[in-house]
C-alpha cells in the first residue's frame, strides 16, 4: 500500500461518475477509520453494556436483563432510523468548503466519542439510555457520510474491493474492542475513554487528508424540510431493483442480528457456562468469526470486481447465515457453536462486502447517494438494535434459542431470496 491518499488527478465533482481508480492509501485510511467505528459501536454493545445493564436490574431472571438492554438498544435504533437518512440528506446538500461529507463526518466523530465518554459515567439505567442513543446519533451522522465517499470517489469496478475493507474491519474491531475493554483496561470508565480516543485517531487521518469536493451552490438540490421529507419516500414501483436490494438487506440483517445478538446470554443460559466461562467463549467465538468475515469479505469483494457479478454472491452468502443458525438450532452445544460461527462469518463478510457494492449501483439519483445510502443504512443498524429485546421475546415465547436461531435462518434465506428480481447488477 502507498502511503498516497489523495487521488493522482482531481476528485470527481460532486455528482459525477467516479471512473480513476482510489490508491491503496486511500483503501488504508478508508479501513482504518472503519476499524475505530467498530470498536467503538460493536464493544459496548455485545460486551460493556449488556454487563452494565445487567448490574442495574437486580433481577435472577436473565430475560429482565435483556429486556432492559433491548428497551435502550430499540430507542437508539429508533435515532437511528432518523439519523442515517437526515444525515445522509443534508450532507448531500452542504455547500462548505471542506466539502459536502467532511464537516459531518468530523461532527459526527466528535458527538460519537463524547458520548462513549459519557456512557462510562453512568450509574443509572436513564443515563445509559441516553447516551447511547447519543453515541448511536454520532455512528450513524459518521458512518451515512463515510458511506457515501464510495459512491463520490470509487469507480464500480473497484467496489467490491473497497466496500471489503468497510466490511472486513468490523470483526476485526468487534474482538480488538473486547478485549481492549476486558482483560487490557477492566476499569469501565478508562475502557470507554480508551474507545473514543482510538476511534477519533483512527478516523482523522481519513477526515483530514482524503479530498471531498465542494459542491456549488448553484447545483444544490433543494434545501427546504418539504423537499428533505419528501425525498425519504423512494418508489418501490419507479425503483424496483433499490426496494428488492433495502429488503434483502433488511431480512439478511435481521438474520444476522437475531443469530449474534444474544450470543453472551446463550452462553450463559443456554449453554450453562458461568459468567467468566461465556466470556472466554465469546471471545473464542468472536476470533472465529473474525477469520470468517474477514476472509469472505476480501476475496468476494475482489472477486466480486473482476467477475463483474454481484448477485450471485449476496445469495450464497445468505444462504450460508441460514445454515450457521440451524446448526445452533439443532446442536446446541458449544463445538457446534464454534462452527456455526465460522460459517456466519464467511456468509456475513461476503455479503457485507459484496451487498454495500451492489447497494451502490442501485441508487435512483446521483444528487441524492448520501441520503439513499442513509436509508440502506438503515436496514443495517435497526435489526441490530432492535435484536436484544426482539430476541427476548422470541425466545421467551418458544421457550427457549433454538426458535430464535430457526428464525435467523428463515429471515437469511427469504434475504437470498429477494435478489432475484434486481436487473440492473448481475
Amino acid at each position: 500500500m502507498t502511503a498516497e491518499l489523495a487521488e493522482p488527478a482531481e476528485v470527481p465533482s460532486a455528482f459525477a461518475e467516479p471512473t480513476q481508480l482510489v490508491t491503496g492509501g486511500w483503501i488504508g485510511a478508508f479501513a482504518a477509520a472503519w476499524l475505530g467505528i467498530w470498536m467503538a459501536q460493536l464493544a459496548p454493545f455485545q460486551q460493556v453494556l449488556p454487563v452494565q445493564v445487567a448490574a442495574k436490574i437486580h433481577s435472577s431472571h436473565w430475560q429482565d436483563s435483556v429486556v432492559a438492554f433491548g428497551v435502550i438498544s430499540g430507542i437508539a435504533g429508533l435515532c437511528a432510523l432518523i439519523a442515517f437518512p437526515l444525515t445522509g440528506a443534508l450532507s448531500d446538500r452542504t455547500t462548505s468548503r471542506f466539502g459536502r461529507r467532511r464537516p459531518w463526518m468530523l461532527g459526527g466523530a466528535i458527538l460519537f466519542a463524547g458520548a462513549l465518554v459519557a456512557l462510562g459515567l453512568q450509574s443509572e439505567l436513564v443515563g445509559l439510555g441516553i447516551c447511547w442513543s447519543l453515541a448511536i446519533i454520532g455512528f450513524c451522522v459518521l458512518t451515512a457520510t463515510l458511506t457515501a465517499t464510495i459512491s463520490d470517489q470509487v469507480p464500480v469496478r473497484q467496489r467490491g474491493v473497497a466496500s471489503s475493507w468497510m466490511s472486513a474491519p468490523q470483526a476485526i474491531g468487534t474482538i480488538l474492542g473486547i478485549v481492549l475493554v476486558t482483560i487490557v483496561i477492566t476499569d469501565q470508565v478508562f475502557g470507554y475513554l480508551a474507545l473514543a480516543i482510538l476511534l477519533v485517531a483512527l478516523v482523522l487521518p481519513f477526515l483530514l487528508r482524503v479530498p471531498d469536493a465542494q459542491l456549488p451552490r448553484a447545483d444544490r438540490p433543494p434545501f427546504t424540510l418539504v423537499a428533505i421529507v419528501q425525498g425519504m419516500w423512494i418508489s418501490p414501483r419507479k425503483h424496483p431493483d433499490f426496494g428488492w436490494t433495502l429488503l434483502s438487506r433488511i431480512l439478511v440483517n435481521i438474520g444476522n442480528a437475531l443469530g449474534t445478538g444474544l450470543l453472551l446470554y446463550f452462553l450463559e443460559f443456554g449453554l450453562h457456562m458461568s459468567l467468566a466461562d461465556a466470556n472466554t467463549s465469546l471471545l473464542i467465538l468472536v476470533a472465529v468469526y473474525l477469520v470468517g468475515v474477514v476472509t469472505s469479505s476480501l476475496v468476494a469483494g475482489r472477486l466480486s470486481d473482476r467477475l463483474g457479478r454481484r448477485k450471485p454472491f449476496v445469495m450464497v452468502s445468505a444462504a450460508l447465515q441460514g445454515v450457521a443458525a440451524l446448526i445452533l438450532a439443532v446442536f446446541p452445544v458449544f463445538p457446534a457453536a464454534v462452527v456455526g460461527g465460522l460459517i456466519l462469518g464467511l456468509g456475513y463478510g461476503c455479503f457485507l462486502a459484496v451487498d454495500q457494492a451492489l447497494a451502490t449501483q442501485v441508487l435512483p439519483d446521483p444528487a441524492d447517494r448520501g441520503k439513499d445510502l442513509g436509508i440502506m443504512n438503515i436496514a443495517t443498524a435497526v435489526p441490530q438494535a432492535a435484536s436484544p429485546l426482539l430476541g427476548a421475546l422470541v425466545v421467551a415465547a418458544l421457550g427457549g434459542f433454538a426458535g430464535l436461531f430457526v428464525l435467523s435462518a428463515v429471515a437469511a434465506v427469504l434475504g437470498a431470496l429477494a435478489i432475484l428480481p434486481i436487473k440492473k447488477v448481475r
